[in-house]
C-alpha cells in the first residue's frame, strides 16, 4: 500500500478519499486553488498545496502544477477523483513520466474510452449493442446536419469528450440543428477543451442504467451490479438508486456481461462505469464508459457493503480484486439525492454565496452524507455547486424512499438557494414512487414538481411572530446578564402593563405580500391575530440535534445562528427550525422552508427589484454571445445574450416586446450577480 497519495480534486470526493486513506493508514496531500483556501478538503488532509488562482484551467486542470504539488508533498500516487483531470489521458501519461502512480485505468483504456466516438467504434467490434448514430471524424456542420436528417429526429448532439450533461442538446427539428450544434461546441470547448461532437438517435422514453465494473492488474474483471440514473434534468443526474427497479435477474446478468465485455475489450483496470440507455421493451444500448469513479458510487457501496475507494487504492497498489463475481451480493435498496445550491424555480440556475446555516441529517446505518462543505463555507461561481449527497439504505425501495424523505426534511440551507424542497417533491412524486422511470420524468411531471406558489400558510406567519417575541425575550436576558442588577423586573419583555394589556404589531413580508400579526400578552401565552384568525401561542427553545437554543448575536443583530422552536398553537404542538439572517427569518416546517422578511414599519419598504425594463444577471458569469444588435426591436421571449456560468450556458430572453437600447457588457466580460446587462425599452400596450 502507498505511504502517501495526493488528491488532485476538491469537494466531497476529495473528502471521501481522505477519509478512506486515513482508515487504511495512508497519508494524504490535497491541492487547492485560491478560491478553496478554506475548503473542507484542505482542512481534512494531512497537508495541502496551493496550485493557482480560482479558474480551473489555472489550477485543478493545470497538469504541471499538480505534478509539482505531488513532488513537493512526497506523494507516491495521485487520485484524480471525478471531473477535472480524472479521464484525461495526457494527465495519466504525465503521471507515469513523473514516476507517479495514477489511481485509475491504464493509459490505453483512457485513450480508447476518452472519446465517445472511438469508444462506440470499439464497442461495435466487441459486439456490445449500440444506438444508431454518427461517431466519426467529419465535423462539418452541414455533414452532421445531414447525418441527423438520416437518423431521424429527435437526435442528441453530444460532446465527443463530454460528461455530466455538458455539451449535450436534444434536437427535435432540422431547423434547430445548427443553433444547437453551435451551443454544444462552445460548451464542449469550455468544459473539455475539445469541440468535437457526435450525433445519435434520441429515444423518447428511455431509462439510463449503468453498470459498475472493476478490474485489477491480474486479469480479473467483475461487475458490481447496476444503478438506475434515469431521473435527470438537463441531462444531469438528480436521483440515483440501486438496484434498478424492475430489473430481472436475466437482464441484470446480460447487462453485467456486456459491461464486463466492454471493460475487457480495453484491458480495463480500476473503477469504471459502463452506461446504457434502455428502451421501453428492455433493449439496452451502450452509451459510453466513464473511466473513473462516479458521483453516484455510494449507492453501489450501500447495497454491496463495499468501499470502492479502498478497492481503487488496493488495485492501484498492485493487489488483486478482494472478491470474485460469485462472492458479490446485492442487499436491500439505496437512493442518492444530490443537494445543490441552485434554484429549481429559475431553471435550476446555480446559486452562489456563503452557507450562513447548513444542517444535514445525522449519519447512521441507514443514512450517509457525503459533503465537501460546512456551515460558513462559500459556494463559489467557479466550480460545481454541490452542497452534499444524501444517501439512504433500507431493506426495500419503499422504505428507502421514506428514509430519503426524512433525510431531505432534515436538510436546511440558508445563504444560497437549494433544491431540497424540489428533491422532496421528486421523491414523493407518484411516478417516482411507482418506479415509472425515464429520463424525461422531471419534464413529464412538471405540474407536480413545480406547483404554483400560493404563499405561506397562516401558521407560518403566526410562528414567525412567536419566534420574534421569544427572540426579543432572550435578547433581554442576555443584556440583563451584564447589568449590575440582572434580576430586575425591568429587564423582562413579558408585556406587563398597569391596568392594561399590552398590544403591538409585528409585520412580515414574503415576496410581494406583506402581513401584520397583532400580538397581545396573556400571562404565559400570547394571543396572536392574523386577518381575523385568532390563536393562542406558546413556545420555548428546544435542544434537539441540529438545533438548540440560540446563544449568540450575529453580525446583523440576529440571535443565532439557528434554533429549534417548540411551538403550541391552539393546543397543536410542533417543532420548528428557525434561522435569522439579517432581516430574513427562515422557517423550516414539515419539510418545507419559507423566507420571511421582518419589516420595520418606521421605514419605507424599498423596491428590491431592478428598474423597469432592465435585465439582470441571474448569477456571476461571463458574456459569451450577444444575439441581437443594439437598437433592434425584438419580440417577447427573443434570446438576447448568452451568459456562461459554471461551464453551462444560460440564455437571457426579452421580458416583453421592445427595443434593445444598449448592452452594458461585451463578449468576454465577467459580470457579477444581479448587475444590469441590457438597457431594454418595453413597448407600451
Amino acid at each position: 500500500m502507498f505511504r502517501k497519495i495526493l488528491i488532485a480534486n476538491r469537494g466531497e470526493i476529495a473528502c471521501r478519499v481522505i477519509r478512506t486513506a486515513r482508515r487504511l493508514g495512508v497519508a494524504t496531500a490535497a491541492v487547492y486553488s485560491e478560491a478553496d483556501a478554506r475548503a473542507r478538503h484542505v482542512r481534512l488532509a494531512d497537508e495541502a498545496v496551493l496550485i493557482g488562482p480560482a479558474p480551473a484551467r489555472e489550477s485543478y486542470l493545470a497538469i504541471d502544477r499538480i505534478l509539482a504539488a505531488a513532488r513537493q508533498s512526497g506523494a507516491e500516487a495521485i487520485h484524480p477523483g471525478y471531473g477535472f483531470l480524472s479521464e484525461n489521458a495526457d494527465f495519466a501519461a504525465a503521471c507515469a513520466a513523473a514516476g507517479m502512480v495514477f489511481i485509475g485505468p491504464p493509459l490505453e483504456a483512457l485513450r480508447a474510452m476518452g472519446s465517445k466516438s472511438a469508444a462506440k467504434a470499439l464497442m461495435q467490434q466487441a459486439g456490445v449493442p449500440l444506438l444508431a448514430g454518427y461517431h466519426g471524424d467529419d465535423q462539418d456542420p452541414a455533414f452532421l446536419r445531414g447525418q441527423a436528417d438520416g437518423i431521424g429526429y429527435p437526435v442528441l448532439i453530444k460532446a465527443a469528450l463530454g460528461g455530466g450533461g455538458k455539451g449535450m442538446r436534444r434536437v427535435d427539428r432540422a431547423e434547430d440543428f445548427d443553433a444547437a450544434l453551435a451551443s454544444c461546441r462552445r460548451e464542449a470547448a469550455a468544459s473539455f477543451g475539445d469541440e468535437r461532437v457526435l450525433v445519435e438517435k434520441c429515444l423518447l422514453r428511455p431509462r439510463h442504467i449503468e453498470i459498475q465494473v472493476f478490474g485489477d492488474g491480474h486479469g480479473s474483471i467483475v461487475h458490481l451490479f447496476e444503478r438506475d440514473c434515469s431521473v435527470q434534468r438537463r441531462h444531469q443526474k438528480v436521483l440515483e438508486e440501486a438496484p434498478a427497479p424492475g430489473m430481472s435477474a436475466q437482464r441484470r446478468a446480460a447487462m453485467g456481461a456486456a459491461a464486463v465485455a466492454a471493460a475487457r475489450a480495453v484491458g480495463y483496470v480500476g473503477a469504471g462505469t459502463v452506461e446504457f440507455i434502455v428502451d421501453g421493451d428492455g433493449t439496452f444500448h451502450f452509451m459510453e464508459m466513464n473511466t473513473r469513479l462516479q458521483v453516484e458510487h455510494p449507492v453501489t457501496e450501500m447495497v454491496t457493503g463495499l468501499d470502492l475507494v479502498e478497492w481503487q487504492l488496493r488495485v492501484a497498489a498492485g493487489e488483486p480484486l478482494p472478491l470474485s463475481q460469485e462472492q458479490l451480493q446485492l442487499r436491500g435498496h439505496a437512493l442518492e439525492a444530490r443537494l445543490y445550491a441552485e434554484d429549481p424555480a429559475k431553471g435550476f440556475l446555480p446559486s452562489t454565496g456563503r452557507l450562513l446555516h447548513l444542517a444535514l441529517p445525522q449519519e447512521s446505518l441507514h443514512v450517509r452524507v457525503d459533503s465537501g462543505v460546512e456551515e460558513g463555507d462559500e459556494i463559489s461561481p467557479h466550480y460545481d455547486p454541490m452542497i452534499a449527497k444524501l444517501i439512504v439504505w433500507d431493506v426495500n425501495r419503499e422504505r428507502a424512499r421514506a428514509r430519503m424523505l426524512q433525510a431531505l426534511a432534515q436538510s436546511r440551507v440558508v445563504g444560497v438557494a437549494s433544491n431540497a424542497e424540489f428533491l422532496s417533491r421528486l421523491v414523493a412524486c407518484p411516478a417516482f414512487a411507482q418506479a415509472d422511470l425515464d429520463t424525461g420524468l422531471i419534464e413529464r411531471e412538471s405540474a407536480f414538481l413545480f406547483p404554483e406558489e400560493n404563499g405561506a400558510p397562516e401558521e407560518v406567519w403566526l410562528i414567525a411572530a412567536l419566534a420574534e417575541l421569544l427572540r426579543e425575550g432572550m435578547l433581554a436576558l442576555q443584556e440583563a446578564r451584564g447589568h449590575p442588577d440582572p434580576h430586575s423586573p425591568w429587564h423582562l419583555r413579558d408585556g406587563w402593563r398597569l391596568n392594561a394589556r399590552a398590544c403591538r404589531s409585528i409585520v412580515f413580508r414574503l415576496a410581494d405580500r406583506q402581513r401584520t400579526v397583532q400580538v397581545a400578552c396573556c400571562g404565559d401565552a400570547f394571543q396572536l391575530q392574523l386577518d381575523g384568525r385568532s390563536a393562542q401561542a406558546r413556545g420555548e427553545w428546544g435542544d434537539r440535534a441540529g438545533g438548540g437554543m440560540p446563544a449568540r448575536t450575529g453580525a446583523a443583530g440576529a440571535v443565532g445562528p439557528h434554533g429549534v422552536l417548540r411551538v403550541e398553537l391552539d393546543g397543536r404542538r410542533m417543532d420548528v427550525n428557525w434561522v435569522v439572517a439579517g432581516e430574513q427569518r427562515h422557517i423550516f416546517l414539515h419539510g418545507r422552508a419559507w423566507q420571511l422578511s421582518r419589516v420595520d414599519p418606521r421605514e419605507h419598504a424599498g423596491g428590491a427589484g431592478a428598474a423597469e425594463g432592465s435585465l439582470l444577471a441571474p448569477m456571476p458569469g461571463r458574456i459569451i454571445a450577444l444575439l441581437v444588435g443594439e437598437g433592434g426591436r425584438v419580440e417577447k421571449g427573443a434570446p438576447l445574450l448568452i451568459l456562461e456560468a459554471m461551464k453551462m450556458e444560460h440564455t437571457l430572453n426579452a421580458p416583453a416586446a421592445g427595443i434593445v437600447r444598449r448592452f452594458r457588457y461585451r463578449v468576454g466580460d465577467q459580470v457579477g450577480d444581479g448587475v444590469e446587462l441590457v438597457e431594454f425599452e418595453a413597448e407600451d400596450h
